[in-house]
């Protein structure tokens, strides 16, 4: 009896109640937020004072270095003579044989000891046998020139001396010459003084192309540096430069000329100058090939 009531029994469901607004609004979805690394602080103004405390101070070194360089250069001779006579007066103070003991720890020391010093000493005779040799501008011994060939329009005279102009400020040039189409179409700086007249000797462009540094520039079609020009034989194809040209660079305009620049310091042109002459070269292609 009791199995049936409790089978006949329905279970009414629960009446549901509805969620307050408070709740939903906790179910939403928070937006997301992008997180960004940490970032260090910017340098302070401790931070700034010090860095440039450091670089005065590593100015200052270098300044000293530069005007005490004899010091500098003898200082290890100064330091090895001090270190060898103290372990002679050591020695001889102390009552120690002036014969070496390898079984004394003092002996090994001193001998030792006395080895560095010579080091010291040899290091420093070299520092002050080798010097490095200061390069300076030299003045070049010639005339002031400026030739222009009649065949040059004016819009292509304007670039030729609108390169020179900007060789000369830029750069050590001294001296310029272009050679195009078989004619010297400028010549303009310090030129070797002719030892009939005194005047500026003339670019025979004929003679020039004939040469060996002409040739091999036009062949390669490439820059020609020429950093000390002392040491090369060939300078002899110049007799238009001044004769203490210090440097030269051989720059072809195309297929069909060359400029020829001079310079008063050794290896005074910088892998920069070289490439900005190149660049002017393209340039003065384009306006010569038209004139």
């Amino acid at each position: 009896m009791e199995m049936t009531l409790l089978r006949s029994r329905t279970i009414a469901p629960l009446p549901s109640t509805p969620r307050p607004a408070s709740a939903q609004r906790r179910r939403c979805r928070l937006p997301s937020r992008t997180v960004f690394p940490p970032q260090p602080p910017p340098p302070g103004r401790g931070d700034r004072v010090c860095s440039r405390a450091m670089r005065q101070r590593q100015e200052w070194v270098g300044d000293w270095v530069r005007s005490n360089d004899t010091l500098v250069r003898a200082l290890p001779i100064l330091v090895g003579g001090a270190s060898l006579l103290a372990v002679l007066l050591n020695r001889a103070v102390s009552g120690i044989a002036a014969v070496s003991d390898a079984s004394s720890s003092q002996s090994r020391a001193d001998i030792l000891t006395l080895a560095l010093s010579v080091t010291d000493i040899l290091a420093g005779l070299v520092w002050l046998s080798i010097r490095p040799k200061t390069i300076s501008p030299v003045v070049p011994r010639g005339v002031d020139c400026k030739r222009v060939d009649a065949d040059v329009s004016s819009s292509a005279l304007r670039e030729l001396l609108w390169t020179w102009d900007s060789l000369a400020a830029a750069t050590c040039c001294k001296s310029l010459v272009v050679v195009y189409g078989g004619n010297c179409k400028l010549q303009i700086g310090i030129a070797a003084a002719s030892p009939e007249d005194g005047n500026a000797v003339n670019v025979d462009a004929q003679k020039f192309m004939q040469g060996s540094l002409y040739k091999s520039a036009m062949e390669s079609k490439k820059q020609s540096y020429l950093a000390n020009l002392a040491l090369y034989p060939g300078r002899i194809e110049l007799p238009f430069l001044p004769a203490n040209t210090q440097a030269l660079i051989l720059q072809p305009i195309g297929d069909k000329g060359i400029a020829v620049i001079g310079g008063d310091t050794i290896r005074g042109f910088t892998n920069l100058d070289q490439a900005w002459i190149a660049m002017i070269a393209d340039k003065l292609d384009a306006t010569l090939s038209k004139s």
